[in-house]
């Protein structure tokens, strides 16, 4: 059965795709059999664009993989970019269905990336959000974070999310806006109020297949 890591954000536009993509590149250069999902994408006009980078790089390294398409590791698209929930205009989602997609994907490797939509609490449902399927799938999570000004606020809020569900998780800070100013706002609060905490590049090298 296919190890499984869901990745989140605090928001969208954080980086959640390019963290999935460079945790690929990095467990599919170890001659692990990488693979990816992408259960509900919108803004999606033509191809959905976050499930074609995942897919270009799992071809790359498991032959499983070559035959597919976008589509093939979604459970939806919707052309509206929007939360699920408001992108869904006929309110077609089904978990089941959700559940179901990824269960497939599975069974073609050995290390499944699941990349969410927006934050934690974007809804897919009325009452049922990202959160929710994080739960249902009981599946250890990344939390990918940002660097601008404002980041605290939204690590700690989406940190406390995860810890009032439950929900083993691993965190880092995605280095790119206001990359320099992090220093001086940021990274001083993060050192004295965490034991211990990562950017996406350091802890990228300590996933593998066999890593807890």
């Amino acid at each position: 059965m296919a190890k499984k890591l869901f990745i989140t954000a605090t928001n969208t536009n954080i980086g959640k795709t390019y963290a999935a993509c460079s945790i690929l590149e990095h467990l599919g250069s170890q001659g692990i059999r990488i693979g990816a999902i992408k259960p509900i994408e919108t803004g999606v006009n033509n191809i959905p664009q976050d499930a074609q980078k995942l897919l270009k790089i799992c071809k790359k390294y498991n032959k499983n993989f070559q035959e597919l398409t976008p589509f093939d590791i979604t459970a939806y698209t919707f052309p509206l970019p929007a939360a699920p929930y408001s992108a869904d205009s006929n309110k077609s989602i089904q978990i089941t269905k959700i559940i179901a997609k990824i269960e497939e994907i599975a069974k073609l490797c050995d290390y499944l990336i699941i990349e969410g939509a927006g934050g934690l609490f974007v809804p897919i449902l009325k009452e049922y959000f990202m959160i929710d399927l994080i739960k249902e799938l009981q599946t250890k999570t990344l939390l990918i974070t940002p660097s601008h000004l404002g980041c605290i606020n939204e690590t700690l809020l989406s940190l406390k999310a995860l810890e009032s569900y439950n929900i083993p998780y691993k965190w880092c800070v995605n280095l790119y806006k206001d990359k320099e100013a992090f220093e001086i706002i940021t990274k001083p609060f993060y050192d004295d109020y965490f034991k211990e905490w990562y950017t996406l590049e350091e802890i990228k090298k300590s996933i593998s297949l066999s890593s807890n």
